[in-house]
């Protein structure tokens, strides 16, 4: 723990559907952190200065809050400046009654694992936070924070309970308000082809490398530590990195240890392959990346995976091997260990049509609360055309499109991007 940070955990219980405040229950954990400097000897002593709240809601789907330490990302350091923060960890992720694959195989019935798990979208997200902003700040707003997917929840939150904001940021996170999942895999798919090929622009051995290890995947079967086959399919999911800052540096040292003396693959390298592409940490990344853009009756029906056969150049043999990125295949509920016992109720969830709406066009158009977004022009997960279009769509926002980082630049910038998207809220108040 950074020593400059005083901190205070909260553990709030919640309905597990807000529709029925009666019904199950689950926990959702948040971690309040203030400046030491500034608010007494812990945050939540009511020491210190008074400080305006601002609410970090994490990426993903499926992710939870990072962990203050001495490595923090600068945009917290930043942030505790003026604020205190809550870091909340979203329902079902990191120490809110998380869903793994062992709470899911205790739900023998799939269809009730499906039922369950649509208590787990932005809708659910925003009662929560609205929950726990009432026990903290009573009838006080505060201000939101929201990375990626975060920026997905922010819309939510501005469409149910806008009176609930004092201001919003968002960055890489502006989601097409109509934007179905073969709308947004349409515009991706494009976007990671011209980032691998990029990647092998900057290191172009990696191109036969991979296309070696591919060859070699295809007639042998290699097992990963965890009894998983390594299959090409899975060995091209590595490219969801590409869209992060480092993410070509990550995957070309991690082939650069791929292949022993004898041109078998390393225990390194398969020990790093089921880590990264393994959701041992977070299936609900792999569960929820579809259902994100569930509205009304549209069913996903695999939308990334229906994709696939009309864009031949991404076919396991193709040379050169294309990785894909942000997508999830129902191949990888049945191949990957951490996923297997989601995968009827992922088909369920897959086939579903009566999804609740997640935006309310009418209250964004009337919005009056300060937007301020970093839409990231070369960003491979969310599209900024579709971005750009929903900041036209919104009141009161303030846009700054920008190609100097990637889709962490809130993490990479230091605190520059927040720094750059309060001036902007400030101006547009």
């Amino acid at each position: 723990m950074n020593p400059a940070y005083a901190t205070t955990d909260h553990v709030f219980t919640v309905p597990l559907d807000h529709a029925r405040p009666d019904g199950p229950t689950i926990e959702v954990f948040a971690r309040e952190v203030a400046a030491r400097s500034r608010a007494g000897e812990r945050a939540g002593e009511g020491a210190g200065e008074k400080l305006p709240w601002l609410l970090y809601l994490q990426g993903g789907p499926g992710g939870k809050s990072p962990r203050p330490s001495h490595g923090s990302p600068g945009w917290l350091d930043r942030a505790l400046k003026t604020h205190r923060v809550l870091l909340l960890d979203q329902r079902g992720t990191g120490r809110s009654t998380p869903v793994t694959a062992r709470a899911a195989a205790r739900i023998a019935d799939p269809k009730r694992l499906a039922a369950h798990l649509t208590h787990f979208r932005a809708d659910a997200i925003v009662d929560d936070a609205e929950l726990i902003r009432r026990r903290l700040c009573g009838d006080e707003p505060w201000e939101t924070l929201g990375q990626s997917y975060g920026g997905f929840v922010t819309l939510t939150y501005l469409s149910r309970a806008p009176h609930a904001l004092k201001a919003a940021y968002v960055t890489g996170g502006l989601p097409g308000l109509d934007a179905t999942a073969d709308d947004v895999y349409a515009r991706t798919y494009p976007r990671v082809r011209d980032r691998v090929r990029q990647f092998y622009d900057r290191y172009p051995d990696d191109a036969d490398r991979l296309r070696r290890i591919a060859d070699l995947l295809a007639t042998t079967d290699v097992r990963l530590p965890d009894g998983d086959r390594l299959t090409v399919r899975r060995l091209r999911a590595l490219g969801l990195a590409f869209g992060m800052g480092d993410g070509f540096e990550r995957v070309h040292w991690l082939l650069d240890e791929a292949l022993d003396a004898h041109g078998e693959l390393s225990d390194t390298f398969l020990h790093q392959v089921m880590n990264v592409t393994g959701f041992h940490d977070n299936p609900l990344f792999a569960v929820l990346q579809e259902t994100i853009y569930g509205q009304g009756s549209f069913a996903t029906r695999w939308a990334a995976d229906r994709a696939l056969p009309g864009l031949p150049e991404f076919a396991d043999d193709a040379d050169p091997l294309l990785l894909t990125g942000e997508m999830i295949y129902p191949w990888m509920f049945r191949e990957i260990r951490a996923l297997r016992p989601f995968a009827d109720a992922a088909d369920i969830l897959a086939d579903k049509t009566d999804w609740s709406p997640l935006y309310d066009r009418a209250a964004l158009a009337a919005n009056k609360v300060p937007l301020a977004a970093a839409v990231y022009y070369d960003d491979m997960y969310v599209d900024a055309g579709l971005s750009l279009a929903t900041a036209r769509a919104v009141g009161s926002t303030r846009v700054w499109v920008t190609n100097e980082w990637e889709h962490d630049g809130i993490t990479a910038s230091g605190g520059r991007v927040l720094s750059r998207l309060m001036e902007l809220a400030r101006e547009a108040g």
